[in-house]
């Protein structure tokens, strides 16, 4: 078996056909129809619960807090749980398997390239769930200037937390090419990953990395046991975010976008708080196409965790989770939504993984330093992006 998927030929290519396999099952054939049907769950309790709060007499402030603001923020990102949960039932069949193992094995020839290890691809794949453990298992490499270099490159892996976005996009944009558009910002944002290796190997990084010595495991059966415990591990970290930290975020953009500065109840939110905030940055992405405040506002709450970029359109739009790709429609042109999801496949982590940048790296100059360089990739990108579409558009 490993001669074929070791291969010199067909290691790459086989790996590749798998990975697009997962992708189409998840995001075409299993994980979506799930979560439309958890979507339609979610509307339909908002509105028996804003309808009994009506019936109740219940103030129309705190009707909007719980309908336009718990429900709609939290509900549209908590709407994507079977879709995570589908993706990395795939990914830990394969990592149960021994396949991952090998994968590393391959990929460490081309990961040289760039100045790296096959060691940092395990890093690099684990980003792929979440920043934070995957700057934490930088741990394992032997060579501090491998281990920092893999640091840097880690959040260019498209962590699940930007799932929502781009499955809400898709949906809205590009209903028919979803799962080509997925594939692509992960293909991106694996470029531009090398990309900045090829950049830091040359600058920051000069030398060679250290040499890649591993055991490869026994090919076996993924135990079911395993399995559903990643599962469970993902979906739990998932449910966590959402009520926490999602949550506190969708309050603030509530409170911020039903108030002006005087805290008056706005009758519309272009008078709030939050469109003050949002026409005051708005400029800086209008070169991107997108200088609508409520674009800007979401990428400023992204900071907080990547799913609060949803929960906010949701909150700022006024609709429901089922009902945000048609409000998106309204506000974004294809095109133009197409570099805002590439500002935001690069912009900068969220605030955990800066912190865990933080300390791993031992200094608050070079989490700073990793906010700047990714924010100015992802603007860069999206501008060429933006102006480039113009040409055929």
């Amino acid at each position: 078996i490993d001669r074929v998927l070791t291969g010199k030929y067909l290691a790459i290519p086989i790996f590749l056909l798998i990975m697009m396999l997962v992708f189409w099952l998840t995001f075409g054939v299993i994980g979506q129809p799930l979560s439309g049907l958890l979507s339609q769950g979610i509307d339909a309790a908002a509105g028996a619960t804003d309808a009994g709060m009506k019936a109740a007499g219940v103030n129309p402030v705190v009707r909007s807090l719980v309908v336009d603001g718990v429900f709609a923020g939290v509900g549209s990102v908590l709407q994507f749980l079977p879709t995570i949960v589908v993706l990395f039932f795939f990914l830990s069949i394969l990592e149960d398997s021994g396949y991952m193992a090998r994968v590393a094995f391959v990929m460490d020839k081309l990961l040289r390239k760039i100045g790296l290890s096959g060691r940092s691809f395990v890093p690099m794949l684990i980003g792929f769930g979440c920043s934070v453990p995957a700057i934490m298992a930088t741990r394992t490499l032997s060579s501090e200037r491998d281990r920092k270099m893999t640091i840097l490159l880690v959040p260019f892996m498209s962590c699940s937390a930007k799932l929502p976005i781009y499955a809400i996009f898709t949906a809205a944009f590009f209903p028919h090419h979803a799962v080509l558009v997925m594939i692509l910002l992960y293909v991106m944002g694996i470029g531009m990953a090398i990309l900045s290796g090829l950049i830091f190997r040359r600058t920051l990084f000069r030398g060679n990395p250290v040499p890649f010595v591993m055991e490869l495991p026994n090919y076996r059966m993924p135990s079911p046991k395993s399995v559903l415990l990643l599962m469970w591990d993902k979906a739990k970290g998932f449910l966590m975010r959402a009520f926490t930290v999602i949550f506190v975020a969708t309050l603030a953009i509530w409170f911020l976008r039903t108030f002006d500065v005087r805290f008056n109840v706005v009758s519309s939110g272009a008078d709030s708080m939050l469109a003050a905030i949002g026409r005051f940055i708005a400029p800086i992405f209008a070169p991107l196409g997108f200088s609508d405040w409520r674009a800007s506002t979401a990428l400023l709450a992204g900071f907080t965790a990547k799913e609060a970029v949803i929960s906010t359109l949701a909150v700022l739009t006024g609709t429901t989770a089922s009902g945000l790709p048609r409000a998106l429609a309204g506000m974004f042109a294809p095109l133009v939504a197409f570099a805002f999801l590439t500002f935001t496949l690069l912009y900068t982590p969220c605030i955990a993984a800066i912190n865990t940048v933080r300390q791993e790296m031992g200094s608050v100059k070079s989490a700073l330093g990793v906010v700047l360089y990714q924010c100015g990739v992802a603007w860069l990108a999206a501008f060429v992006v933006y102006h480039i579409g113009l040409l055929f558009v």
